[in-house]
């Protein structure tokens, strides 16, 4: 992925590769991948960027924009899908959405993400991200419903024949190659039935993507192993929930600034200002990190929020453990790169070294949105229209949840109470 490509290279592999469908994708504000799909005779009307759809149609949308959005397709994103047919494949580009009047959108979470980049590039600085993705592989009903029912006793780093995914693994990491992604290592997680990829460091934006073609190929592929993925934090009580942590280095003239060997931790001085802006955003950011009720069910057990990993000068990151996958990874990072930007700018130092844990967060959805809402450098990050969008839709969610009766509740309180 991430390729250079031209429109006449576009064009060429279509026809060369017997491509009969092409999948336009964009990810709206909320994080959903959204598609229309063309035939091949309707490239060069693509690539012309004349395909529109009813924004006021897409959630998250149509509280800002009622008129026709505009899709701009990336060529660097142009990918045949392994998993379809041989003849009359089917490929994807992911777009970038504009107005009719050919400006870029401001609710494109993918502009969002690359207004960041830019702002950052002008101070020099380039930011490269390495996910890693939990999930989990569960069981379907005789409906072919997704449960949360799995017949194996699988631990961290089990194998086969107790690994019951290990099948579906392999060839969620084979079509990942396939399509381009360098994938590090695959493993078996903590829990029954959970799962973790991870895949090389690269750009912020090319991370981002590399996200969300992941949980699509990982979605797909589960499905043909007659098995439903999951990107919920925490499906079950029982159990560890899922996360995306994500390893961040920053880069200014091809060096990584976060490296120094001189000091005792390996980590410069940049880079711990870097660290102090994220951390006193950290709650701000919560409800794009952490962005759904589920999230704060997993932020329950402690754990250690960021980890320096010690090792090469290409190695040197800083890693964020709070972070799940239910997020829009463009405004994740988005948020992150701001505040870390606002660190070094306003040289914000974290506290000293010592276990960082969960109790910075949010513990809730309701209290993550309160607290976005008072932080104007996060809330600046999406736009005033944008934010309050979001932050309108992220309060009805949590609204709705606390309305429902749960089945604890009435175990807890039906007979005594």
């Amino acid at each position: 992925m991430g390729k250079e490509m031209k429109r006449e290279d576009v064009i060429a592999e279509v026809k060369n590769k017997d491509v009969e469908f092409i999948r336009l994708q964009f990810t709206d504000l909320l994080g959903n991948l959204k598609n229309m799909a063309i035939t091949s005779s309707q490239l060069e009307k693509a690539l012309d960027n004349k395909f529109m759809f009813d924004g006021y149609s897409i959630r998250g949308f149509s509280a800002i924009e009622k008129s026709d959005m505009v899709l701009h397709p990336d060529y660097s994103t142009f990918e045949i899908f392994p998993w379809r047919p041989q003849h009359g494949k089917v490929a994807r580009m992911l777009c970038d959405v504009h107005t009719v009047d050919g400006q870029p959108f401001m609710g494109d979470s993918r502009f969002v993400l690359k207004t960041a980049i830019a702002k950052a590039a002008e101070a020099g600085y380039t930011l490269k991200v390495e996910p890693e993705c939990e999930f989990f592989l569960f069981h379907t009903d005789e409906n072919g419903q997704p449960t949360t029912v799995t017949h194996e006793q699988a631990g961290y780093l089990d194998i086969g024949p107790m690994d019951l995914g290990e099948n579906a693994r392999r060839d969620i990491v084979l079509t990942l190659e396939e399509m381009g992604f360098d994938v590090i290592t695959s493993h078996h997680e903590s829990a029954p039935a959970q799962h973790e990829v991870d895949f090389a460091m690269c750009e912020a934006l090319k991370a981002a993507d590399n996200i969300m073609t992941f949980k699509l190929v990982v979605r797909t592929i589960a499905k043909r192993h007659g098995l439903h993925a999951t990107f919920m934090p925490k499906p079950r009580a029982d159990v560890s929930g899922s996360g995306m942590h994500l390893k961040m280095a920053l880069y200014r003239d091809g060096k990584n600034v976060f490296r120094d060997d001189a000091d005792p931790s390996g980590i410069s001085e940049t880079g711990r200002f870097f660290v102090g802006g994220i951390l006193k955003h950290l709650k701000g950011m919560a409800a794009l990190t952490n962005p759904i009720v589920n999230s704060y069910k997993r932020l329950c057990d402690p754990f250690a929020l960021l980890h320096v990993p010690h090792g090469r000068e290409e190695e040197c990151c800083i890693e964020l453990r709070s972070p799940d996958s239910a997020a829009n990874p463009y405004l994740a990072l988005a948020a992150l790169l701001t505040a870390g930007m606002e660190g070094i700018e306003e040289k914000i130092l974290p506290p000293k070294a010592g276990r960082i844990e969960t109790d910075r967060l949010p513990g809730s959805l309701e209290e993550a949105v309160t607290l976005m809402e008072r932080d104007q450098l996060i809330k600046g990050i999406l736009g005033r229209e944008c934010a309050a969008t979001y932050l309108a839709a992220k309060k009805a969610e949590a609204e709705e949840y606390n309305r429902q009766v749960t089945a604890w509740e009435i175990s807890e309180y039906l007979n005594r109470v």
